[in-house]
């Protein structure tokens, strides 16, 4: 069974920086792509960043040029660098992989960003 735990979120104040991490059981993702996707409460899930099993890397227009995403088969990891985080950027923060047309999400994690 795929299991996906996110962790790394905090409080901080805005143009501050976490790395999130989300760590995958179940499954060697070294062969998936895998994605960061955030919510507000009362708003669609929307997507944030991909990272594909060759390393190649999108992003969403908002977060692009302050958030990295990055991974680590050997660890079973994806990461997400934030930096310059905004208020806007508060949200919970989903991890996601694809696996033979199911989609499976982590419990998420909060990132709160104010002064």
């Amino acid at each position: 069974q795929v299991q996906l735990v996110e962790s790394g979120g905090d409080s901080v104040q805005p143009g501050g920086s976490l790395r999130l991490s989300c760590v995958a059981s179940g499954i060697s993702v070294s062969s998936y792509s895998m994605a960061w996707y955030r919510q507000v409460p009362g708003k669609q899930r929307e997507w944030v960043a991909t990272v594909s099993s060759g390393g190649s890397r999108n992003y969403a227009v908002s977060p692009k040029g302050r958030f990295t995403i990055s991974r680590d088969n050997a660890k079973n990891t994806v990461y997400l660098q934030m930096n310059s985080l905004k208020p806007e950027d508060t949200a919970v923060y989903f991890c996601n992989i694809k696996v033979g047309g199911l989609n499976y999400w982590g419990q998420g994690t909060q990132v709160t960003v104010s002064s």
